[in-house]
């Protein structure tokens, strides 16, 4: 158990002494794309080397079972897995938590596909309310490291390749800049904005990091809900969009419009008494 918190903290350790080893004065004087890329890359290959430590310290696994120990990418493979992680899950089940827990924090931080498969799989492997705040726990975390990353080393590549993007979204943060966490919380849920678009601009046109963890914690939550409860019914599902209903659109809009509420309530009542 110690060993595999120690990989844990190593991995978690590697991605905040990036935001703090690197200061924002070397990355201005580094200034270019080219020496951000440098940067990145190094970083994550540094947190692939913990990946690797996750996975080579993990249990004796079956050739056949090595083979399906990778990262889902369609719903054949997370059923696969599934069946691998629930086998090995109680004998060891620290093990199993902290390869989950860091096999998801990697994928949000390098904003790689996969995570919706991983939610999927916590509400097969655990019970209910442990699997949403994991989710939503390595949902915040990963997006805060990607946060980071950005800030550090990804604004030239944000202002170079995603500029008109950026101005149309700053200017909606900047109506919105009173009730910031409820607008988070209401990007999280709907699909207006990407994940990764989210992570990467936010830094850039002055979001807080605490209020960014925030409304990424509470935003997600919705969303995971319903991943994780078709998790319980893994095997009956074909592909990851089966694990929405229409029921569970209605739901999310539903929870999109409250998350705003408070936004609109304040507006009117701002104009009332001016």
């Amino acid at each position: 158990i110690c060993c595999w918190l120690g990989i844990l903290s190593s991995f978690v350790f590697i991605l905040i002494i990036a935001f703090f080893f690197l200061s924002e004065r070397a990355c201005l004087e580094a200034g270019s794309a080219r020496m951000s890329l440098l940067i990145l890359v190094s970083i994550f290959l540094s947190a692939a080397f913990v990946m690797f430590l996750v996975y080579k310290n993990f249990p004796q696994l079956s050739e056949e079972e090595r083979v399906i120990m990778k990262v889902p990418r369609d719903m054949d493979d997370a059923k696969a897995l599934g069946k691998v992680l629930s086998k090995y899950k109680d004998t060891f089940y620290v093990q199993v938590l902290v390869a989950y827990f860091a096999t998801y924090i990697f994928l949000q931080t390098f904003a790689i596909p996969g995570s919706i498969f991983l939610s999927i799989l916590s509400g097969f492997l655990y019970p209910f309310p442990l699997a949403l705040f994991l989710v939503c726990l390595c949902s915040g975390l990963g997006a805060s490291f990607c946060y980071m990353l950005s800030y550090l080393v990804g604004r030239p590549v944000v202002y170079k390749y995603l500029t008109e993007k950026v101005v149309k979204w700053s200017q909606q943060v900047e109506r919105h800049r009173e009730h910031l966490i409820n607008y988070i919380i209401f990007l999280r849920i709907t699909p207006f904005l990407p994940n990764w678009f989210i992570n990467i601009t936010s830094p850039v046109i002055n979001v807080p990091l605490k209020v960014f963890f925030i409304g990424t914690f509470l935003g997600v939550a919705p969303p995971s809900f319903v991943a994780i409860k078709a998790g319980t019914t893994l095997y009956q599902l074909t592909t990851a969009g089966e694990a929405v209903s229409w029921n569970s659109v209605f739901v999310l809009m539903f929870l999109a419009l409250l998350s705003i509420l408070p936004a609109i309530f304040q507006k009117k009542l701002k104009q009332k008494f001016e």
